[in-house]
């Protein structure tokens, strides 16, 4: 059964989006703003971020921290937020009886944030801290060194919270001033899921942003891809695994080879039928975790596979992964499309019973795309791809001269991966 999607959008530019879920107690509700890593000068990277966080610090009518968490976790409810290279999302997920006062937190935090210079100064440490954690993980500096071969030099190959120097020179002002431009009512878009109506959201919403005037925004920073030649980055770091990264480019957003190229991901390393976790893990027994991941944004994407080896035998892995992205071009079986067909097809029916899978799924594609497909119209699209297709946008992935090589582990050189790379 199709979900009761309904939308709006007001005289402001703001989108109300809701999809009304009568069977479940809870409701989700997020509020997505068109601003993410991919907006920032080099200067001040990492400011969207800081700006989540200083968010939750205190409004006008809920001023302290403490306050915003009590109204949504002391009735229960989760809350949260993320920024993203394009988007940046806040979302709290309560119990029904509370979404009319959670809807005015949120709302609240983006119309009315103090941005108070002291709590900043806090966050800034607890921002600085959260770098310093996120590149104790090996699993996190490998992706970061892959984004950096993928895009190098440019915003979408930063790390989404910036730098150490990045952060320390951000000012109140910097934020002040990214608030003004991205967070106007036209860049923002409100989705709600749950056993609520289309008409309580809206009589919850009018009035208070009824102010909220409209203004323009930033442009985001294109990618260039100028890759000539097959790359390899070593980083040493004591450690007891080998962490393995091959990437290569991918296909947008909203290319029309989209869904053929998804279900490539899942037949090559989705899931515990993928060839990627047969052979690596089932067969060869040289991996506990191995994996791809295809992440997609407006004008450009990323297939990745990532796995950890013991490091005497991360040769081994790359060689296992190699031959697995070399057997891409020789085809995929009208087997295996069906059974990756069944499975995308499957996971996304099953996210739609989640509010907050739901207003997810609303939320993001009319911020990215304007416009949202319904679960049905995704399902047959990926009904309607065929043998040739996934064949065929396969054999465009793996090109030997656009493929990125990263690992973190204890090395100290590239010499043994460069031959089975082939650089």
């Amino acid at each position: 059964m199709s979900l009761d999607h309904k939308s709006t959008a007001l005289d402001n530019g703001l989108r109300v989006l809701t999809s009304n879920m009568p069977h479940t107690y809870s409701v989700t509700l997020a509020l997505f703003v068109g601003v993410g890593s991919r907006y920032e000068p080099n200067e001040t990277a990492g400011s969207t971020h800081f700006l989540e966080h200083l968010l939750f610090k205190g409004t006008k009518n809920w001023p302290k921290a403490q306050d915003i968490s009590e109204a949504i976790e002391g009735v229960g409810g989760v809350m949260n937020a993320s920024t993203d290279r394009e988007i940046t999302i806040y979302w709290c997920k309560v119990a029904k009886p509370h979404f009319r006062r959670s809807l005015a937190v949120l709302l609240d935090m983006v119309l009315n944030p103090l941005l108070d210079s002291d709590e900043m100064e806090k966050e800034r440490q607890v921002i600085l801290e959260e770098l310093r954690m996120s590149n104790d993980y090996p699993t996190h500096r490998v992706d970061l060194l892959m984004d950096e071969m993928l895009w190098p030099d440019q915003p979408m190959g930063r790390d989404v919270g910036g730098t150490p120097d990045s952060v320390n020179a951000i000012t109140r002002d910097d934020l002040v001033a990214l608030m003004q431009k991205q967070y106007g009512p036209s860049n923002v878009v409100i989705s709600v899921a749950g056993g609520v109506s289309h008409e309580e959201v809206l009589e919850e919403i009018e009035g208070v942003t009824s102010g909220w005037k409209r203004r323009d925004t930033m442009s985001w920073s294109p990618v260039t891809l100028g890759q000539k030649e097959a790359a390899i980055r070593v980083e040493y770091k004591k450690a007891e695994q080998a962490h393995i990264c091959v990437g290569m480019p991918a296909l947008p957003l909203d290319h029309p080879d989209r869904y053929a190229q998804s279900l490539v991901n899942i037949m090559l390393g989705e899931g515990m039928s993928s060839r990627l976790f047969l052979e690596i893990r089932e067969k060869q027994g040289l991996a506990y975790d191995v994996h791809s991941s295809l992440s997609q944004f407006r004008d450009c994407g990323s297939l990745v596979v990532y796995c950890g080896s013991e490091p005497s035998r991360s040769r081994k892995s790359l060689e296992a992964i190699m031959g697995q992205l070399s057997a891409l071009r020789e085809g995929f079986s009208e087997r295996e499309l069906e059974k990756a067909r069944e499975y995308s097809k499957g996971r996304i029916m099953l996210r739609m019973e989640d509010t907050r899978s739901v207003a997810m799924w609303q939320g993001g594609q009319e911020l990215l795309l304007n416009q949202v497909s319904t679960v049905e119209e995704v399902v047959s699209a990926i009904e309607g791809v065929t043998l040739e297709d996934v064949n065929r946008v396969a054999g465009e992935l793996v090109d030997e001269k656009r493929m990125n090589l990263a690992v973190v582990g204890p090395f100290r050189s590239e010499r043994r991966f460069r031959e089975v790379f082939g650089v």
